[in-house]
């Protein structure tokens, strides 16, 4: 069985059974040191219905994986991979058939571990702008000469994991930390609203200007509106469609979005990143149905030239880019039909879920898994299987398929558990996945505040669930904010009233949560249904 193999690896080596090529390439010991495929891929098990399989790795991670080790590690790969694994199989462990322990999901031993990774990221946090270095020594903390420049993503997709582990540890340092590290991107951004790919975290000078949607930037952008849902937070969202209108304004071409000089907004690059496949589906959650599905279109038409998305497209030339033809098995363009399929339905979305199974099968499929297309021109395959593609691509797909796949909940039912404080309702849909595909129940986020007024009641889920009125001013409901935090103060900043030592003083006024508030936001833009967003004009 193929994730049998996974221990203790991040990139396999499908041409070779898993072992290193005779041209000694080995993985990145980065990774492997603690086992992060094996991490990576512990939800997909669950959501392809192994359940046995699921409660085995579960074992084998408690008993083998170490962070106590001498390794540099990426401080964004670990967090979206292993923090986000660990945590979203946490909060699916009772579903597996696992047995939890008494005040889950508050606690257990997948939390400790993700709590464990997290807290060896926030020495890469301490710096004069509290934006984080890119790596960090998981035994000593921040190499001395460890470079300062941070791509503008490894500084902002922190906000989905450390928010929730806040939320269940009772800890805000990791959310305080993820806030600090989006307002300072936040208050760098050029006079015309965009931000480059690539900034100095000591000084705060930008040292890539290229702004675009793609390779440095794309899941800061992701994890402005996904915070903003998960957290139901305004001021998150209000700063993701202040860029979206840059963004449309000066990358946006024919429904491309190209790479553009963030002070000047003309074109530095005029192509086409595979990595940007991930921003129809990005639309899809703010509403912009018809935007998304042309440039999906787009998207598509790349990837019915090809069998597949390379790195880079030239646009103008309609071709691939020199040294960058390769397809390593990304999920982007599979995640963003899913998305897209979700929230209307279009049967041309499963006819890529059919092309990217038929090119996955044909290409790269090999006897030990399935190997990178090096070149998409002649289909050469290299010897790499990244962790992904079983993190992200194969759920993905098979979400796509699969429309009564529990992911898929429409709140129809739920587990209610009582935790030390009080009662909650889990697994009734509304999944935030973070940038590597991992889901995070957004209700289990109150379960374990210690705010008496942030309590569940069931007998109001039940009416409000059980109701037929959708009326207006039922989505207009107010919801208790995700926490007392305000933005530093400084150039960019939102308005907020009052500093953020007196906002820390006042308690939230009391005021009843609706059972199912984690789907119905409290501003203008709300995830109303299959995980789309809506707006209240619509």
């Amino acid at each position: 069985m193929l994730f049998r193999l996974v221990i203790p690896l991040c990139v396999l080596l499908p041409l070779h059974h898993g072992a290193p090529g005779p041209d000694g390439t080995a993985p990145d010991p980065a990774h492997y040191s603690f086992s992060l495929t094996l991490i990576d891929a512990l939800d997909t098990l669950l959501i392809l219905g192994n359940v046995s399989e699921f409660q085995r790795v579960v074992e084998v991670l408690q008993d083998n994986v170490d962070f106590d080790i001498d390794v540099n590690a990426s401080v964004f790969e670990t967090n979206i991979r292993v923090v986000g694994g660990l945590l979203s199989a946490h909060l699916l462990s009772k579903k597996a058939g696992v047995e939890v322990e008494a005040g889950w999901p508050c606690s257990g031993p997948l939390l400790r571990m993700a709590e464990e990774a997290a807290r060896k990221l926030l020495p890469a946090f301490q710096t004069p702008t509290g934006m984080p270095y890119g790596t960090v020594n998981l035994l000593h903390g921040v190499n001395p000469g460890e470079t300062p420049v941070t791509c503008t993503a490894g500084i902002g997709t922190f906000i989905v994991e450390f928010a929730t582990l806040s939320s269940l540890t009772g800890d805000p340092v990791f959310e305080d930390v993820a806030r600090v590290a989006l307002m300072r991107l936040w208050e760098s951004r050029s006079d015309i609203g965009l931000v480059g790919n690539h900034i100095d975290v000591l000084t705060g000078k930008w040292v890539a200007q290229d702004a675009g949607i793609g390779a440095g930037v794309d899941s800061y952008f992701e994890y402005l509106v996904k915070g903003a849902i998960l957290l139901q937070d305004k001021k998150l969202m209000a700063m993701f469609l202040e860029y979206n209108k840059a963004i449309r304004n000066y990358t946006r071409f024919d429904d491309w979005y190209l790479w553009v000089q963030m002070y000047k907004g003309t074109v530095s690059m005029p192509v086409f990143q595979s990595l940007e496949a991930y921003w129809p589906g990005l639309q899809s959650l703010i509403g912009d149905i018809d935007n998304a599905m042309r440039t999906f279109l787009n998207y598509y038409t790349v990837w019915k030239q090809f069998g597949g998305l390379p790195e880079f497209y030239n646009i103008p030339q309609g071709y691939t880019v020199e040294k960058r033809e390769g397809y390593p098995l990304r999920p982007e363009l599979i995640e963003s039909a899913m998305y897209l399929y979700r929230a209307t339905g279009d049967p041309i979305l499963l006819e890529l879920g059919r092309d990217a199974v038929e090119s996955i099968e044909k290409i790269s499929k090999v006897e030990c898994g399935f190997a990178t297309i090096k070149d998409l021109r002649d289909h050469k395959l290299d010897n790499r299987m990244e962790s992904f593609f079983l993190a992200e691509t194969v759920k993905y797909l098979y979400l796509l398929f699969d429309p009564t796949n529990f992911i898929h909940n429409n709140g129809s039912t739920f587990d209610a558990v009582i935790t030390p404080y009080g009662e909650c309702i889990l697994g009734a849909g509304g999944y935030i996945f973070n940038t590597e595909a991992h889901p995070i129940d957004p209700a289990a986020l109150h379960c374990c505040r210690r705010l008496k007024e942030e309590q569940w009641e069931v007998e109001e889920l039940m009416k409000e669930f059980y109701s037929l009125k959708r009326s207006k001013s039922r989505f207009q409901k107010k919801t208790i904010s995700s926490g007392p935090w305000e933005p530093p103060a400084g150039p960019g900043t939102l308005s907020s009233s009052g500093n953020q030592d007196q906002t820390r003083e006042k308690k939230p006024a009391k005021r009843k949560t609706p059972l199912l508030s984690c789907p119905s936001q409290p501003f203008t833009s709300k995830l109303a249904l299959l995980g789309q967003v809506f707006l209240d004009s619509s």
